[in-house]
């Protein structure tokens, strides 16, 4: 079982990071397996709507940043933590564009894997990049996974981080809940339960 931790931070080593790596300690404790993803510092190309994704299975024709690698290792992925900083009040740029673009070519990968969202501020503006990130988790039959407290730290530093002591017990409590989840997931499974099958999609604009 294996945990990808996503840091869209352009800091790979930051706040964020550290936000993470709590969350990966307590999934490690657990048994989990997991890995730290870096976005990078390449610019990540915006999703620009044009469904070649869909004749790729799984690809985004935009080749030159770090979403297809990350898609490529979603496939063998049980669970996912996105993690972000807060810029203006709301979540990176970079980090968004990488969601989109994930999430609309990597769809069938992510979906039924439990999730989490984690953001790090200074001071404001977490909240509003929690909601905006949690979305693309629940558009997509995510379990959300949730801790004690909304998934954040505050901090201008790591070491500020550090010092955030509710923060850094949300991020423990995280990744247990996430450990326990996934372990519960594949009892499951073990014991003949399956993933619900899908009605087809319905897509309406409310134009009569």
């Amino acid at each position: 079982m294996k945990v990808i931790l996503v840091n869209g931070s352009p800091h790979k080593s930051g706040c964020t990071y550290t936000a993470l790596s709590e969350v990966e300690k307590s999934l490690q404790e657990q048994g989990i397996e997991t890995e730290i993803f870096h976005v990078g510092l390449t610019a990540i190309q915006d999703c620009i709507g044009c469904g070649s994704c869909r004749d790729h299975r799984g690809k985004c024709v935009y080749d030159k940043d770090s979403v297809n690698v990350f898609i490529e290792k979603a496939k063998e992925a049980d669970g996912f933590v996105f993690g972000s900083p807060v810029y203006y009040a709301h979540p990176s740029g970079r980090v968004l564009s990488f969601m989109d673009r994930a999430f609309f070519a990597g769809k069938e990968f992510l979906e039924n894997k439990p999730a989490a969202i984690v953001v790090s501020g200074r001071r404001a503006g977490t909240t509003a990049s929690i909601d905006a990130m949690t979305k693309h988790l629940t558009i997509n039959n995510m379990p959300v996974v949730a801790s004690n407290y909304w998934n954040m730290v505050h901090g201008n530093t790591p070491d500020e981080v550090k010092q955030d002591l509710e923060g850094m017990q949300i991020m423990r409590i995280l990744g247990q809940n996430m450990a326990w989840l996934i372990k519960c997931i594949e009892a499951g499974k073990q014991a003949g339960i399956e993933i619900p099958q899908r009605e087809a999609k319905i897509m309406t604009n409310f134009i009569r």
